[in-house]
């Protein structure tokens, strides 16, 4: 387990690269995961991680589990290496943004 210390960090570091709320999260994962013949359940779209991240994002700190807070380092972290990858074509930003936006990061949101 990780002390108190660790985890304050490690949270204020989760909220700070997640930058879309847990509605536009879910909206998300959604949208992203629907084709022309259908939808996915609400709590069945995305990916394991990315539903995962919508549940941490419902959480109080005081209710997470080690498996939260594994994914939460393993999201700041692949978040942090992908936002340092500037100037690629537009398709590959394209491509990367949707990436980061399945973990709960828009890049093009202020």
């Amino acid at each position: 387990m990780t002390d108190a210390l660790e985890l304050d960090a490690l949270w204020e570091d989760f909220h700070r690269v997640v930058n879309m709320t847990s509605q536009e999260l879910a909206a998300w994962l959604r949208v992203r995961d629907a084709d022309e013949d259908a939808e996915p359940l609400p709590d069945q779209a995305g990916t394991p991680t990315g539903q995962h991240v919508l549940a941490i994002l419902q959480k109080r700190r005081t209710d997470l589990t080690d498996d939260d807070i594994q994914v939460m380092r393993d999201v700041v972290e692949t978040v942090t290496e992908q936002v340092d990858l500037e100037n690629e074509p537009e398709p590959e930003q394209t491509r990367r943004r949707h990436q980061l936006m399945t973990l709960g990061h828009d890049p093009l949101k202020p």
